[in-house]
């Protein structure tokens, strides 16, 4: 069953965001906690404080969600106003 769940990476808006590691971890660990994958939060988090790089730790927060951009529009929203 593990390894059926790392292979869903729930989208998490991710790209206009500040660009803080600490803010973005923070971010990708909450949307995989609201997606059901707690052990796969503690250990995105473990493992993106624990690499070399801000590029190594993008790659690995991609390896748990889908980075999408939070300026992706809505489609429910109905921009219209009269």
């Amino acid at each position: 069953m593990s390894n059926e769940n790392k292979q869903i990476k729930p989208d998490c808006p991710l790209i206009g965001e500040d660009g803080n590691i600490f803010h973005l971890v923070g971010i990708a660990a909450k949307t995989l906690k609201r997606n059901g994958m707690s052990a796969e939060a503690s250990e995105m988090t473990e493992k993106v404080f624990g690499s070399g790089s801000y590029e190594e730790a993008l790659g690995i927060i991609g390896e748990y969600v889908n980075i999408t951009s939070v300026d992706e529009p809505d489609e429910d929203i109905d921009l219209n106003m009269g």
